[in-house]
């Protein structure tokens, strides 16, 4: 039901994803995280192509945050802010924060590979069906993914979308 990946430059941490529809308390759940009640990033699925893409962003937050050049206040707030393709971060919080109205979430924790975590916490509070996470592209917004990161169908023939998204992703901070 869940993926848990270790991060290949920071072995000592892993990442777990766990996602969600029919989630009747969005709106709770995105007030515990504002409050810090909630240690993970709460993000809105169908802004989201695979699993890559967030575990991605993990990895990037991880490591902004050992070299202290994080431009959020924490990790989780990071892999948010790192999954958008531009520099906004109150942009990059609406588009993949998860908001009021929505229907599905998808949970990113990171910890420690040596140390136990509890996901069954998350799980707890979230008021709605667990699914596997490779699921994850039946929730996705294709149309809005590819209007949001500027996918042009000239890149589609040569390489994926989920590519071309990576690609915005890694390259928004020095372009």
């Amino acid at each position: 039901m869940h993926l848990t990946n270790s991060l290949e430059l920071f072995p000592e941490f892993a990442v777990t994803q766990l996602l969600f529809k029919d989630v009747k308390n969005c709106s709770e759940l995105r007030k515990m995280a504002m409050e810090g009640n909630i240690t993970c990033a709460l993000i809105n699925p169908s802004m989201v192509l695979d699993p890559l893409q967030t575990l991605l962003a993990a990895n990037k937050a991880v490591h902004v945050q050992k070299i202290g050049k994080m431009k959020t206040r924490s990790l989780y707030s990071e892999i948010i802010f790192s999954l958008s393709p531009t520099n906004n971060i109150s942009e990059a919080f609406k588009r993949f924060g998860i908001s009021e109205n929505d229907d599905a979430c998808l949970v990113v924790l990171v910890h420690n590979t040596d140390e136990a975590y509890n996901k069954d916490d998350v799980v707890s509070k979230v008021d709605g069906q667990q699914i596997p996470t490779d699921q994850l592209s039946r929730l996705s917004d294709l149309a809005k993914i590819k209007k949001l990161y500027k996918v042009t169908s000239q890149e589609e023939k040569c390489g994926s979308v989920l590519d071309a998204v990576i690609c915005r992703m890694a390259a928004k901070d020095v372009v």
